[in-house]
């Protein structure tokens, strides 16, 4: 699978450091993003299904709001990575978060149809930047503001990180508090 180095400081918005510092630096983050991708299905399917709805505090997503988020997440960050590569000057908008996880209505969906999306979502994922052109993981893109400002391959290290920072709360909040 295509090597990918990780991105260095000035490529991605300060935030983004906690997604990044995830990962390992092998540069296999295609292969990372396959291999979380089976880990999350596998642990979220080993869990009991009154899990799937608990939510840790007032105003916290439920599992299963937390997976569609990070689907939403990385459909969105995969296509803002097509812009960038693209070399598309205009900024992006963001996006509420919140927001889009009130209106998935992910708790009344089947686990089985959440992965199906998740799993069709990785898959272009992956496709999109194993077809992207060397040059262009280096180039830089504009979300909102400069501050958002990122190349295309720290977008990748966004997704994959993204989804273990997610998956990282599901362990600590919701399985080691003894749900």
């Amino acid at each position: 699978m295509r090597i990918i180095p990780p991105p260095q400081p000035g490529e991605y918005p300060p935030y983004t450091i906690m997604y990044i510092k995830l990962l390992p630096t092998d540069g296999l983050i295609l292969k990372h993003l396959q291999d979380n991708f089976d880990m999350v299905k596998q642990l979220v399917y080993s869990l009991p299904e009154d899990v799937l709805y608990h939510r840790y505090a007032p105003g916290k997503w439920s599992i299963k709001e937390t997976l569609v988020h990070v689907i939403d997440d990385e459909r969105i960050f995969a296509y803002r990575a097509l812009r960038f590569a693209r070399n598309e000057k205009n900024n992006l908008i963001g996006f509420d978060q919140d927001s889009y996880a009130l209106y998935s209505e992910a708790d009344s969906r089947s686990l089985d149809n959440i992965f199906e999306e998740y799993e069709a979502v990785r898959r272009a994922t992956i496709a999109l930047f194993n077809g992207l052109p060397d040059n262009a993981f280096d180039r830089m893109g504009h979300g909102t503001g400069t501050a958002n400002d990122a190349t295309v391959r720290a977008l990748a290290y966004h997704i994959a990180g993204h989804e273990l920072h997610h998956i990282n709360i599901i362990k600590e909040k919701y399985l080691q508090a003894g749900v």
